[in-house]
């Protein structure tokens, strides 16, 4: 039998990448790995492909999975225990996967589930750009908008569904949701809910942009952060117009928040968010301006300082906690 190391693995699960990493018990990264999530198939494929990014980010930090103190898994979706419901923005995930069990068997670890955006915001608040306040709210601006929250320098998690920030409505009778309401702020903001908007634009009433022209390019069935931001920088108007759009929802829904919790910071991470970095934050910061009761003490918005690992790092994170309960125990 393997004696498990003081190394803890991490995977984010987004809907365009699983990134995972290794770290020490020093929170130093000694590896990483990243790949594409499936666009097709179900949960079991993306399991799959969660357990070699995994294994190669081991192999980057020289260390047998089977080594590690555990793995920590961010996911999309309810988390209850070891499973995961309702994934939405992954391919075939509308009912309910063994993702931990499934993840020991196939690495020889512990691992353990967390919300993806929830842990994201603990990474933050520990070793990030959080570190500075004792009440933040992390929104994830990627495939989906999730939330994670800081109250009182402890992780708020409610009766579990706490941070869904993307499901704030800011248009009554607004544009239909992947969660099949109306007006949600992730129906605005969203990547694929963005992308389904813009090819509609595109298709049905002619509207000219090169998005999709950049996909193909670059080799992508989806359009990425990185084809998004390709296209603000190529100046393309329809780009503008939805990026735009989704600030506008992001200001909205981010203010409401702020309102109700009287935040002191605010931390933008997702795809988009770390792809279109501080000026897109400062522009969120802007849009949430009109939408503040207390508008002369707004909170700070900054992008998150572990960047495109914090997910994965604060998955990883997840293991450290249950092992510092397991010693004190």
């Amino acid at each position: 039998m393997i004696q498990p190391m003081p190394f803890y693995g991490g995977i984010d699960l987004g809907g365009t990448k699983i990134q995972a990493v290794i770290l020490d018990d020093n929170n130093d990264v000694l590896g990483s790995a990243r790949r594409p999530t499936p666009t097709s198939g179900g949960p079991a494929d993306v399991a799959a492909e969660m357990a070699i990014a995994l294994r190669d980010a081991a192999k980057a930090a020289e260390v047998e999975p089977a080594a590690l103190a555990g793995v920590g898994v961010g996911s999309p979706g309810t988390i209850d225990g070891g499973s995961v419901t309702s994934a939405r923005n992954l391919p075939g995930w509308e009912g309910t996967f063994p993702l931990a069990r499934t993840l020991q068997d196939e690495l020889g670890c512990e691992v353990t589930l967390g919300n993806d955006v929830q842990v994201a915001s603990e990474a933050e608040f520990r070793l990030g750009a959080g570190r500075l306040y004792s009440s933040l709210l992390v929104v994830s601006w990627g495939t989906g908008v999730g939330g994670g929250l800081i109250l009182d320098r402890k992780p708020w998690r409610g009766r579990g569904g706490a941070g869904e920030i993307g499901h704030v409505v800011v248009e009554i009778n607004g544009a239909r949701c992947t969660c099949g309401r109306r007006g949600c702020m992730e129906a605005y903001a969203g990547r694929a809910a963005m992308e389904a908007h813009v090819r509609k634009l595109h298709e049905q009433r002619g509207r000219k942009t090169d998005l999709f022209k950049l996909m193909k390019e670059h080799d992508r069935t989806r359009l990425t952060s990185g084809i998004w931001a390709r296209a603000l920088e190529h100046g393309d108007k329809l780009a503008i117009q939805v990026i735009d759009r989704a600030v506008s929802a992001l200001g909205a829904g981010i203010a409401s928040a702020v309102n109700v919790l009287d935040l002191e910071g605010v931390i933008i991470t997702g795809g988009l968010g770390i792809r279109l970095g501080h000026p897109y934050a400062k522009q969120i910061a802007a849009a949430m301006q009109p939408h503040l009761f207390i508008d002369s003490r707004p909170p700070h918005v900054h992008v998150a300082a572990l960047g495109d690992l914090g997910g994965a790092t604060g998955a990883a994170l997840l293991v450290e906690h249950d092992r510092e309960q397991a010693l004190s125990a």
